[in-house]
């Protein structure tokens, strides 16, 4: 399987997150929305560092990977990798506590999120895919006109 497939896989399992995100933010389920859409915004940065020819590390939060590597992403993408950076960043220190909530304050996760936190992070996760989406449909095009010139 080459990169753009993979990232192709990987941007299908970010769009699911952020679907189930949407949806539990209806549900007032805020903790929820924080843990899928940094699975998402995980999954979407690691596409785009697949599209151009980076393997991702095995660690959550690819931001600094994305800033060192910025040069060999499109002018548009990069003039928003620090804002993506900021917001992977974030939401990876919210990974475990939206999960497994805050052991030293004996606080489940239901009790350390509101609206706000979900909406923040869902917006962030959003603004992420959208970019991501774009540089694969984009890489997409340029692999099926490199086809045609065979």
């Amino acid at each position: 399987m080459d990169n753009i497939e993979m990232a192709k896989s990987y941007m299908r399992q970010a769009e699911e997150r952020l679907k189930h995100a949407k949806e539990a933010i209806s549900d007032g389920n805020y903790a929820y929305v924080t843990r899928q859409s940094q699975e998402a915004v995980e999954l979407a940065l690691k596409a785009s560092l697949r599209i151009v020819g980076i393997e991702p590390p095995k660690f959550h939060d690819v931001g600094p990977i994305l800033r060192r590597n910025s040069g060999s992403f499109p002018e548009w993408f990069r003039a928003e990798i620090n804002k993506m950076a900021s917001i992977s960043r974030i939401l990876r220190r919210e990974r475990e506590p939206s999960m497994y909530g805050d052991e030293e304050l004996a606080l489940p996760p239901d009790e350390l999120y509101t609206f706000e936190d979900a909406k923040t992070a869902f917006d962030g996760c959003a603004f992420i895919f959208n970019n991501c989406k774009k540089l694969l449909d984009e890489a997409d095009v340029e692999g099926k006109r490199q086809e045609a010139k065979g």
